[in-house]
């Protein structure tokens, strides 16, 4: 997979859901991660689609998350997110990772799309269960990233009039 672009990226937010995060372990680092790589994505135009699986059971998006979506989060009650995510590379943030994320990466790689699960902002309830589903991600050809990087390509330049603002978001 080439360099991700911001002109050809969908960032994609997997039911980050209010009585579910309390579950996920390091949940405080998947949200802060999940927040500067939306908030990346508003100043540099990336598209931003998310997800919550069974609100009724699980609860809203987490307000700070919901907060910051350009729309609100479509519903789902399979596990893999059948939603249209856009043109581009699709990148994905969110919980679980063994079960939603993953189910949702596999399906848009089996579709033909080029995938990115960034690390440090999916979550599962335990640690071998995000690294095993990784671990399969990877196997399956979707890209493993970080969340730095992904902000640093979309960049792409030093030059890019967005860059401080990113890099503060970096940083």
């Amino acid at each position: 997979m080439p360099l991700l672009r911001a002109d050809d990226s969908v960032l994609l937010v997997v039911d980050l859901q209010e009585r579910l995060m309390p579950a996920i372990a390091s949940a405080d680092a998947v949200l802060d991660k999940t927040t500067r790589l939306i908030r990346a994505a508003g100043l540099l135009g990336v598209d931003v689609r998310a997800t919550e699986q069974n609100p009724a059971g699980l609860g809203a998006t987490v307000a700070d998350i919901a907060n910051l979506l350009p729309r609100p989060a479509e519903l789902k009650t399979s596990f893999g997110a059948e939603i249209d995510p856009g043109d581009g590379t699709v990148i994905i943030a969110g919980c679980e990772a063994h079960v939603c994320v993953l189910q949702t990466a596999l399906a848009l790689r089996a579709s033909g799309r080029e995938v990115a699960v960034v690390a440090d902002a999916v979550g599962s309830r335990s640690e071998p269960d995000r690294e095993r589903a990784l671990d399969r991600m990877r196997a399956h050809g979707v890209d493993v990233v970080t969340a730095e990087m992904v902000m640093f390509e979309w960049l792409h330049d030093s030059d890019n009039p967005a860059f401080r603002d990113v890099l503060r978001l970096i940083k």
